[in-house]
């Protein structure tokens, strides 16, 4: 978390992405990324002049490695891709978190949301999932999700972005996939593997996770962060 000054105060800044590195596992069944060196640094001395080098990584992932959005090409076919999404929707949001750790319900619905004002805003769900990043119990069916009546709850609400720090928005046993399906279908992007929730407070942040203006994809990794308002000794509740 960094602590910047500017013509209010105090912001931080916070990391609410996991970390991309070699053979990592993000969702079960799909393989890690392949980062390599493209021109080491070693070669490099032979192109350019003396005492000079570079280099140049290669990295092959699928698209949804890391933290990444969902844009409505994701689940439908006609829908906004990487490119057709505005940035509106996805950086510079009005943020609010659902915090709904430690408990045993693993299903978020309606009711969970419905104190929330949500509407214009980047709602992040802190279920604390992220704290089995790395272990095999992240990508275990025990995780929390959202349900089908909490996504159309959303979607009634105006959100603008859903985000949570699970490994997958939806039960990864219910086919259909309704949370995606009546999301993207509302044209509201989806951040799925957040981490760092804890860190922030419920309401009085910007929320930014925009990715690449690759056209043709409708899934990426982003660096999604927050930016709070405040003195940098500000409680975090």
């Amino acid at each position: 978390m960094v602590a910047l000054p500017n013509d209010r105060g105090m912001t931080r800044l916070v990391e609410l992405s996991h970390e991309i590195h070699h053979g990592m596992i993000t969702y079960p069944g799909l393989p890690g990324p392949e980062i390599t060196d493209h021109l080491a640094r070693e070669a490099s001395r032979e192109v350019y002049g003396p005492g000079t080098e570079f280099h140049i990584g290669r990295i092959s992932m699928v698209a949804n490695t890391g933290t990444y959005l969902d844009t409505p090409s994701h689940r439908f076919a006609a829908g906004a891709d990487l490119a057709g999404v505005p940035l509106s929707r996805l950086a510079d949001l009005d943020g609010t978190v659902v915090r709904l750790t430690d408990r045993e319900q693993r299903a978020v619905d309606r009711t969970d949301l419905a104190s929330h004002d949500v509407g214009g805003r980047a709602v992040l769900v802190h279920t604390g999932w992220d704290r089995h990043w790395g272990d095999d119990v992240y990508g275990s069916g025990a995780y929390p999700y959202l349900t089908a009546d909490a996504a159309a709850w959303l979607v009634e609400q105006g959100a603008a972005l859903v985000g949570i720090d699970s490994v997958n928005i939806d039960d990864n046993t219910d086919g259909p996939r309704p949370v995606h399906t009546t999301l993207l279908e509302a044209g509201i992007p989806i951040v799925e593997h957040l981490t760092g929730l804890d860190q922030l407070p419920p309401n009085g942040f910007r929320f930014h996770a925009a990715p690449p203006l690759v056209a043709g994809m409708g899934t990426f990794p982003v660096r999604a962060y927050a930016v709070v308002a405040g003195n940098d000794g500000d409680a975090i509740r």
